[in-house]
C-alpha cells in the first residue's frame, strides 16, 4: 500500500464522484480481508484508517496474562508493558500488525477495493438516475445488439430498446440522440436506465423545451397521444386570455412546431385547444373533420358524432388514426357515424317510439334527442321525470312507461323451445329407439341419465350428452341430428 492513501483517497473521490468515507471503509475491509489470508481467523482483528499518517493500521487484540498459553489471543504481562506500560493482567490490548502481505495478499485487497469502488458508483448513478423518470437526455450511440441500442449518457450506458424507437429511424455508431427516460432499475449487475423515443412524454418534452410559455407556466399541455413515426395529438390550454396556445406552440412561421417534427423523423402534430366543455374538447380533437351533431353518454365515458356524408372519412382518418388519437387524447370512446345512416338509425328509431301512446314526431325527437335509443331505456325512466322532459302530465308519462315496459316483454320473449315446437299427439314420437343410431343399450344409458324421449334429445347439449359414459362428443352430436331430422319428418308428415 501506498505510504500515504490521504491523496489517493482524495482522487479516487474526484474522478469517480464516490464520497470520501466510501473509499476509507473500501481500505479498510480490503486490509481486513488481506490479513484474513495471512494471519488466519485466530484472535480479534480490527482496522482502523489513520487520518494523520495517511494509512490503514491493523490491529490484533490480546489479553493480557501472567503465563501465555494461546499465543494468538494472549500476551504475557511483560510485552505487554512493553507496549503499554500501565497494562494490567486481564486487559484487551491491541498489538499493531504488519500491512505487508505479499502479492496474494495485495492481489485480494486490489480485488475487494475495485468491486467496492464499482458497487459505490453504480450505487451513485442509481441515485442519481432514479428521479429523473420523465426527463429528457442527450447520449451518443455506442453499439447495437439485436435492435437495441446502447448509449452512452455519461457516467452511465442507457438502452434504447427497438419497440422504443420510432419506426423506419436508423441510427449510426457515434451518432448523437435525444431520448426520454422511460425507466430505472436496479438489479445485480447495476442500474438499467430505460429510454424511449415513442412515449408521449417525449413528445411533451420537446414542446415544453421549444415554447418558453410552457415552462414559464402560462400554457399547460393537458394531454398527447403519438402513433409513433405517423400522427401525433396535443392539447393545450392557456391560462392567460391574451396568450393564444396553439399559436405559441406553433411558432412564427410553424417554427416551434417543425423543430419537434424534425426531432420525431416527420411525425405529423396536431396541436389541439383544450376546452372545459368536453364535447367541444372532443370535437377539437377530430380536427381538421367538422362535427354537425353531438350525443354523450356521460356515466360510460361515449361520445356519439355525427358528421356530414363528405366528412366521415376525414374524421375517421387513414386506418381509423384521427379518431383512435382522439379517444386516446380526450379519454373518451367515440364513435362517427354520417348523417345518412344517423338518419336511416333515427328514423327506425323514431318508428318505435310512435308505438307508444302520446308520442308524435316531435315527441320522438324530443327523446332521441336527448340520447334515448331504444324502448327499454324508457321503461327504465322515472314517470316524474319522463313528464318534466316531454312537457306532459305525470299519468301520460306512466302511461308510457307501463307500455315500453309491455312492449320490452314482448320483443324479450323467447324462442319456443325445440320441445313446444314437437309434434303432438304421436305415442311413437317420445320413444328414444325411434332415432337413428339408439339401440337398447344406448338408450338404457339415456333413460338411466333422464334422457327419456326424443324432446330431451333436443333440448341438450352435444357437451351435456358426450358426458354420459360410452357416449363420446362425436356420438353425442350425431344423435342430436337423429333426433332433429326425426321431429323434421315428423313435423312434415
Amino acid at each position: 500500500m501506498p505510504s500515504n492513501l490521504n491523496y489517493v483517497i482524495e482522487q479516487v473521490g474526484k474522478d469517480k464522484g464516490i464520497d470520501r468515507k466510501v473509499i476509507i471503509e473500501a481500505l479498510e475491509q480490503a486490509v481486513l480481508t488481506a490479513s484474513r489470508k495471512k494471519y488466519g481467523h485466530q484472535g480479534e482483528i480490527e482496522v482502523r484508517y489513520n487520518e494523520e499518517a495517511g494509512e490503514v493500521e491493523l490491529f490484533q487484540f490480546k489479553q493480557v496474562v501472567e503465563e501465555v498459553a494461546n499465543p494468538s489471543s494472549e500476551i504475557s504481562l511483560e510485552e505487554a508493558r512493553k507496549l503499554d506500560s500501565e497494562a494490567q493482567v486481564g486487559d484487551s490490548l491491541g498489538v499493531k500488525l504488519d500491512t505487508d502481505f505479499g502479492r496474494i495478499g495485495a492481489q485480494t485487497a486490489k480485488q475487494v477495493i475495485i468491486q467496492k469502488v464499482r458497487d459505490a458508483e453504480r450505487e451513485n448513478i442509481y441515485n442519481e438516475f432514479k428521479d429523473r423518470k420523465g426527463d429528457l437526455i442527450s447520449g451518443t450511440v455506442q453499439r447495437m445488439e439485436k435492435g437495441n441500442l446502447y448509449i452512452n449518457i455519461g457516467k452511465a450506458e442507457a438502452v434504447l430498446l427497438s419497440k422504443e424507437q420510432i419506426p423506419g429511424e436508423v441510427y449510426r455508431q457515434g451518432e448523437r440522440i435525444r431520448a426520454y427516460i422511460l425507466d430505472v432499475q436496479k438489479n445485480s449487475k447495476g442500474p438499467q436506465i430505460f429510454l424511449s423515443r415513442t412515449h408521449p412524454g417525449f413528445l411533451i418534452k420537446l414542446f415544453e423545451m421549444e415554447v418558453p410559455e410552457i415552462s414559464e407556466g402560462v400554457i399547460k399541455i393537458i394531454s398527447a397521444a403519438r402513433e409513433p413515426g405517423e400522427r401525433a395529438k396535443i392539447s393545450v390550454y392557456s391560462s392567460n386570455r391574451d396568450v393564444d396556445p396553439v399559436g405559441a406552440c406553433v411558432g412564427m412561421k410553424g417554427s416551434r412546431v417543425q423543430n419537434v417534427v424534425q426531432e420525431l423523423r416527420g411525425e405529423r402534430i396536431d396541436i389541439i385547444p383544450w376546452s372545459q366543455d368536453q364535447a367541444k374538447y372532443v370535437c377539437n380533437a377530430l380536427a381538421p373533420a367538422k362535427i354537425s351533431r353531438v350525443f354523450i353518454d356521460e356515466e360510460n365515458r361515449h361520445m356519439e358524432m355525427v358528421v356530414a356524408d363528405d366528412q366521415l372519412s376525414l374524421a375517421i382518418g387513414k386506418k381509423g388514426q384521427n379518431v383512435r388519437l382522439a379517444s386516446k387524447l380526450t379519454g373518451w370512446k367515440i364513435d362517427i357515424k354520417s348523417e345518412s345512416k344517423m338518419e336511416k338509425i333515427s328514423s327506425e328509431i323514431l318508428e318505435k317510439f310512435k308505438n307508444l301512446p302520446y308520442i308524435g314526431e316531435v315527441q320522438g325527437r324530443i327523446l332521441y334527442n336527448e340520447g334515448f335509443r331504444s324502448v327499454e331505456e324508457l321503461a327504465e325512466m322515472d314517470p316524474e321525470e319522463l313528464a318534466k322532459l316531454l312537457e306532459i302530465e305525470k299519468e301520460k308519462a306512466s302511461e308510457i312507461v307501463e307500455r315500453a315496459l309491455q312492449m320490452g316483454r314482448k320483443e324479450g320473449e323467447a324462442e319456443p323451445s325445440p320441445e313446444e315446437a314437437l309434434p303432438a299427439g304421436d305415442p311413437a314420437f317420445d320413444r328414444l329407439d325411434q332415432i337413428e343410431g339408439v339401440g337398447e343399450k344406448t338408450a338404457g344409458i339415456l333413460e338411466a341419465h333422464g334422457f327419456k324421449k326424443v324432446a330431451d334429445i333436443l333440448g341438450t347439449t352435444v357437451e351435456r350428452l358426450s358426458e354420459l359414459p360410452g357416449i363420446g362428443p362425436k356420438k353425442a352430436a350425431n344423435l342430436i341430428q337423429a333426433a332433429q331430422r326425426y321431429a323434421e319428418g315428423k313435423g312434415s308428415g
